[in-house]
């Protein structure tokens, strides 16, 4: 059940950002508020000792450039989704995994093996399909229909370097709590202290450009904190429940997101893939497989 409440959570973090434009929900408000509500209950479920953090082995350039990157991802994931769609926005983001396992042979210099070489090869081929589009000169959808706007050249252009943004900004997200459990501090405080730092970077961007707060604003804010952490929570508690067969938890987590993501996506936003996407989707579920550590 925990895994199921991950995944849940995470589709909905999507399904909330593609909602932002119809419910006039302000994005750089709404990250903010996520990520106070965050940390309230992070500290609150997770119990964190950040005065570990204070030792001198603390690498506070991590936690900083977490706090930068944290919520500018947020905000290019929800650009992304609003362009290109939650399926192949989820999908990008489920991918990002190759980049720290790309960067554990070329910089950790771990060794190679068969399988991951394919997986790693399967997972760039199902990248590139997700990135391809119609074409301007195709009959584009209705932006009625699909929620999604009208098939220009540029649009196909801001929806493959969104989607490429997001793939990267995760993958590099990915390496950096890597990092973070490498040098042995508590995962916990060190979520904390990313997500604090997160929200006062946003805070003080918000109070640059003075603008004006609204309830609602306060309420979708709430409510992504509260799906963001979930997601987060659960994952972690699903681990717990299955210590022994962590690839398990891993590829389900990844696929299930995937697969929801593609139900929602057809299903509510009457998304549509080209016949390339759907490949691409087949290909990134059968890369998971082959990168999940054994």
């Amino acid at each position: 059940m925990t895994l199921i409440f991950s995944i849940s959570c995470s589709i909905a973090v999507s399904v909330l950002l593609k909602l932002a434009p119809r419910y006039r929900l302000h994005i750089p408000q709404i990250v903010t508020i996520n990520y106070i509500v965050a940390s309230l209950l992070c500290i609150v479920l997770l119990q964190p000792h950040p005065a570990q953090l204070l030792e001198p082995a603390a690498s506070w350039l991590i936690l900083l450039a977490l706090g930068l990157l944290l919520p500018s991802i947020f905000i290019v994931m929800a650009s992304a989704v609003r362009h290109a769609g939650i399926v192949r926005s989820d999908a990008a983001q489920r991918l990002s995994l190759l980049i720290p396992l790309i960067a554990a042979f070329a910089i950790f210099k771990e060794p190679l093996s068969l399988g991951k070489g394919s997986g790693v090869v399967i997972a760039l081929t199902a990248l590139v399909l997700l990135l391809v589009r119609r074409s301007a000169g195709a009959k584009a959808e209705t932006p009625q229909a699909s929620g999604a706007r009208p098939e220009t050249t540029h649009g196909v252009l801001t929806s493959a370097l969104l989607l490429l943004g997001v793939w990267v900004g995760y993958g590099v997200i990915d390496i950096l709590f890597k990092q973070l459990a490498r040098e042995a501090l508590d995962f916990s405080s060190s979520l904390l202290v990313a997500f604090v730092l997160s929200g006062v970077i946003m805070l003080l961007w918000s109070a640059m450009q003075r603008q004006r707060w609204h309830r609602h604003n306060l309420l979708g804010g709430a409510l992504l904190g509260l799906l963001n952490f979930g997601n987060i929570y659960f994952y972690i508690r699903a681990h717990q429940a299955f210590p022994a067969n962590p690839a398990l938890v891993f590829s389900a987590m990844n696929i299930g997101v995937i697969a929801g993501g593609i139900l929602i996506g057809a299903g509510l936003f009457k998304e549509r893939l080209n016949r390339w996407n759907v490949l691409g989707l087949i290909l990134a579920v059968c890369a998971i497989f082959l990168l999940v550590p054994a």
